[in-house]
């Protein structure tokens, strides 16, 4: 595994479940990160998957940013930078 960039990824997280091709597993990459924006802009952040590094970029409106590496790591992440928990199962995110 590179130290610069972790590349490459870990095969097989939870999230990859039934993306038969590479590109099945790309557009998952993308549709996740659109989906998680719209859960995280109200809280300041927003999330960017370019389909390169491996991970998701995790950012705050001030320009910081982190490189994690799945869902799990994200919200413990998005967490840490607001100062208090996220609920993605809220009633207002059900509609998303």
């Amino acid at each position: 595994m590179c130290n610069a960039c972790g590349n490459p990824a870990v095969p097989g997280h939870w999230t990859d479940a039934g993306a038969a091709t590479p590109g099945d597993r790309l557009r998952a990459r993308f549709q996740r990160a659109a989906l998680l924006n719209k859960i995280l802009r109200p809280y300041g952040l927003s999330a960017y998957d370019d389909g390169v590094v491996p991970g998701v970029q995790l950012s705050t409106l001030s320009g910081s940013t982190t490189i994690v590496p799945d869902l799990g790591s994200l919200w413990a992440e998005a967490e840490r930078l607001i100062g208090f928990p996220i609920d993605p199962l809220n009633a207002a995110f059900l509609d998303v």
